[in-house]
């Protein structure tokens, strides 16, 4: 990941974690004095954000490390590791809690107490603080999605940067949990039947469950090394721009972390040098595709002559 992509993504979670801190209060607070099932709900799921941010701006540290002799291919997969911990947090912390909070509130009965303005105007606030989170988060995916080619949404679950797709996702969730608990409070206050309320809490807690899901599926998909077609053929296509190579007969590509790849391939040089040569030449590729922002590491090796060449698609 380049300086500059790394800086705005820290910046992006820098911006989420300040909206998310203010909010838990500002919700716990409202949540104790209105006995708000919904309104719970939606401090755990503040509380539960900022937890996540602070182990995602750990993520951003630890993952941006320079390799070493100890790492040859960096520390990036930190970041997957990372941000796995953070979506446990937000599974366990935000969605259980919330429907927990939501079915006890369905078994008492709920509660009447308290001011419905005061929830109103906490809302109302954190709609606009989670605007501003999501804006920044929209604005940075935007143009990495303009950069990569691909759809906003399609670029959220593809991309292999596990911070911005994770502070996209939750400030995504906490506008739509807004709005869930804004009308579970509006329909109690409207019937006075607090089972709207806790019914909201409810459903706050089963988004974060889908949420939390998600991003515990995707990192586990970059922690295990998955690539895809596209990534492989990207891959090959670099490796068959290199004038020294003739051909290649096996390629294996994973990330290591963010647009950072690890790569192995069986190449076929041109020419018939003698194999002192040949390992001088191998080693000056390597290097050469190196050089390419997306590679962290590249390791090649001999093609077996009897073996068919790999073909980029037509």
């Amino acid at each position: 990941m380049s300086d500059k992509q790394s800086s705005a993504s820290l910046f992006t979670v820098l911006v989420a974690l300040t909206a998310n801190g203010l909010l838990a209060l500002a919700k716990s607070g409202a949540a104790a004095l209105t006995g708000s099932a919904a309104m719970t709900a939606e401090a755990a799921h503040s509380w539960a954000d900022t937890g996540n941010e602070i182990f995602l701006v750990i993520a951003e540290r630890q993952g941006n490390r320079e390799r070493d002799a100890a790492h040859p291919r960096g520390y990036g997969r930190a970041m997957y590791v990372w941000s796995l911990v953070a979506a446990f947090g937000l599974f366990f912390a935000g969605s259980a809690v919330s429907i927990w909070r939501g079915v006890s509130g369905l078994l008492q009965g709920g509660s009447n107490e308290g001011s419905f303005l005061v929830n109103y105007v906490i809302l109302a606030v954190a709609l606009v603080l989670e605007g501003s989170s999501f804006i920044q988060a929209a604005r940075q995916v935007h143009g990495e999605a303009t950069r990569s080619r691909l759809h906003p949404f399609r670029y959220i679950v593809e991309t292999s940067d596990p911070t911005i797709r994770a502070v996209f996702a939750e400030d995504a969730s906490a506008l739509i949990g807004i709005a869930l608990a804004g009308a579970g409070i509006g329909l109690h206050q409207l019937t006075g039947n607090a089972v709207w309320d806790a019914c909201a809490s409810i459903a706050v807690g089963l988004l974060l469950g889908v949420v939390a899901v998600f991003l515990i599926s995707r990192n586990m998909d970059f922690l295990l090394g998955r690539g895809s077609p596209a990534l492989h053929e990207e891959v090959l296509r670099l490796l068959l721009g290199n004038a020294a190579i003739d051909r290649v007969t096996y390629l294996h590509v994973e990330y290591v972390g963010p647009r950072r790849l690890f790569v192995v391939a069986a190449v076929d040089l041109v020419g018939d040098d003698p194999e002192s040569r040949v390992a001088v030449r191998l080693g000056d590729v390597e290097r050469a595709i190196e050089e390419n922002d997306l590679v962290e590491d590249a390791v090649l090796t001999l093609a077996p002559p009897d073996e068919q060449g790999m073909e980029l698609p037509r």
